[in-house]
């Protein structure tokens, strides 16, 4: 018995156990909240900064690390804030915006290979959830494609680049348009589609992802002022 049927088994025999476990490397449910919850001007505002990483992302990937950066402070300091203090107190948050911000400046390169990487696992679970594989080891593919990205990334500072900006557009620009479309022309449709369809969201992400991919490295080269 090859290893495909082993899989293909264990996928078919999964409990609610390890469907419990799987839930949060498939936020399906999160991602439709953030498409049915989006208003018009968000969806808007989403679609002109998504283009804006998508085709000039390598321009401004310096800001766009940054403000990860800043989030990812943002976030961990409203964690400690409610663990430690259990307000609702935004100190914390603002001294890690602060610091996550002006350590973002020394760590640039690490910061834009690790956000590269973190692009490459989610795009390699992606696929892995769009050929429906067994949920319970999406993990696994989605490791293999942050191992995979982070090592190009750090070989090629250009690819990290490329690759994290127009991911982050192309997830930007899907989001609103699924928003739009689910607000105003028809949500059912759109509704069955994210959830009853493996391959739209991830197929949904991936075309932009490659279009941005192309088109910046176009741009890059024949931008001769450009210094990474």
């Amino acid at each position: 018995m090859d290893c495909v049927t082993i899989l293909a088994q264990v996928g078919r025999s999964t409990s609610p156990a390890a469907d419990a476990a799987t839930e949060g490397f498939l936020p399906i449910n999160f991602i439709w909240g953030q498409i049915s919850e989006l208003s018009l001007v968000e969806a808007l505002t989403f679609i002109c900064f998504g283009v804006v990483c998508l085709l000039y992302g390598w321009r401004i990937f310096k800001i766009l690390v940054t403000l990860c950066f800043a989030l990812i402070g943002l976030f961990g300091g409203l964690m400690l804030n409610e663990k430690l203090i259990g307000g609702n107190g935004m100190w914390l948050g603002l001294m890690g915006i602060v610091t996550m911000a002006v350590l973002s400046l020394p760590l640039m390169r690490w910061g834009v290979s690790a956000l590269g990487a973190l692009a490459g696992g989610i795009l390699a679970g992606s696929i892995w959830y769009a050929f429906e594989l067994p949920d319970q080891y999406i993990w696994a593919g989605a490791l293999a494609g942050l191992i995979a990205g982070g090592m190009i990334s750090f070989i090629v500072f250009k690819f990290a680049v490329v690759l994290f900006t127009s991911f982050g557009g192309g997830a930007l620009i899907v989001t609103a348009v699924l928003a739009v479309l689910h607000t105003y022309f028809d949500p059912g449709r759109v509704k069955m589609l994210v959830f009853n369809y493996n391959w739209f969201l991830p197929l949904a992400l991936i075309v932009p992802t490659i279009a941005g991919i192309i088109v910046q490295n176009k741009f890059i080269s024949g931008s001769k002022d450009w210094n990474i």
